[in-house]
């Protein structure tokens, strides 16, 4: 049973048993993949140039209506900011995949495909779901979108060059053994087009001919709160039929699965507290410091899982490995939305459902 403390009031239902519903959508796209003859392989079929369209469906439901909340007026304040930009690019360009490297040598020296994947996890920075747990935590919305995308686009140029060098190279320079990666840049791009670039192009959309055809309160008090709950619709769909693909892999390798699961848990809860201390450090303001945390420690696992696969093959260990990681992932960035909460009176000493409505107080004026 939940405590009533005063942010937790303010949670809807939905949000307020966020964790509950998702662990209830695992279980249920489990037990889909297992007992539903066919349904594994019919999703498997339903892919337009790798990319699985019912997945990409439920993602794009997911991050529409988190983004059709951002002030993109706003969008210029936040490149301003040089000190969250810069450790935004350190976090998730350095010190992500050198973290992800790090662990996966040291929990998985002798399981090499399963190290392989995990370093794979580490290379696709954040895109999709990390709207999600920003938008719970009360992050800054319009610096989150700006994050994303800036990420994204390195995304499109440093994936393949970071795999060549943390498979090939760097393994190479330290005397251990060495796997290649061959994935095209067009793959990554068509990835981010899709997954980022629709839902961003409809976010702006909605909200230029929302606003200038009703106006900014009609928008931000009549339209948003219609659409809202369908991100986590959205988020729950797209859990239900990833677990529904891989859920077979993941119950018949228990042990394995937790020996992945050890250094994911690892590697999240590090990128989360170095992004929020950094914050914290450079006077970020919780809102921010906030958005800097999920962002670095948020990864695009669809990528993740489309490159194990198309490079691996769906029945091996990279690709598994890449399916324990939202398995992880979600659960415990759900569990640090709540911890963001709690740091944000504790440790920044704001209320962050306070803030969050005074800027839509702003908005509306």
């Amino acid at each position: 049973m939940s405590v009533a403390t005063p942010a937790t009031r303010r949670l809807s239902t939905l949000d307020r048993w966020l964790p509950l519903w998702i662990g209830l959508a695992m279980v249920g796209g489990i037990l889909l993949g297992r007992f539903v003859p066919g349904l594994s392989e019919l999703l498997s079929r339903l892919e337009v140039g790798g990319i699985s369209v019912p997945i990409a469906i439920g993602l794009l439901v997911m991050m529409y209506p988190v983004l059709a909340k951002v002030r993109y007026d706003k969008v210029a304040a936040v490149t301003g900011d040089k000190r969250l930009l810069v450790s935004s690019l350190v976090l998730n360009w350095v010190a992500g995949p050198a973290l992800m490297f790090a662990l996966a040598w040291m929990f998985l020296p002798d399981l090499p495909e399963y190290r392989t994947g995990l370093i794979i996890v580490g290379l696709a920075r954040c895109i999709a779901m990390v709207v999600i747990w920003n938008d719970l935590a009360c992050g800054d919305r319009e610096a989150a979108a700006v994050l994303v995308a800036i990420n994204s686009v390195f995304q499109v140029i440093a994936f393949s060059l970071l795999g060549w060098f943390y498979l090939t190279v760097l393994p190479g320079w330290l005397g251990l053994d060495s796997q290649g990666l061959d994935v095209s840049i067009w793959q990554i791009a068509l990835n981010v087009l899709v997954f980022l670039g629709v839902p961003l192009v409809a976010g702006f959309a909605s909200r230029l001919i929302g606003e200038r055809s009703k106006g900014r309160a009609w928008y931000e008090e009549t339209f948003l709160p219609k659409i809202g709950p369908w991100a986590l619709y959205g988020l729950l769909f797209t859990i239900v039929l990833l677990f529904a693909l891989q859920g077979e892999q993941v119950t018949s390798r228990p042990l394995d699965v937790v020996r992945i699961a050890v250094p994911l848990l690892v590697y999240f809860a590090v990128m989360w507290f170095v992004g929020l201390l950094a914050g914290k450090t450079l006077g970020l303001g919780y809102a921010r410091s906030s958005t800097l945390a999920f962002t670095a420690a948020g990864n695009n696992f669809e990528l993740a899982i489309a490159v194990a696969i198309g490079t691996f093959g769906a029945a091996s260990g990279q690709a598994l490995a890449g399916v324990v990681g939202p398995l992880i992932e979600v659960p415990v960035l759900v569990g640090l939305v709540y911890v963001s909460l709690w740091a944000a009176r504790t440790w920044f000493h704001t209320d962050p459902y306070a803030v969050t409505e005074e800027a839509v107080m702003e908005r509306t004026r």
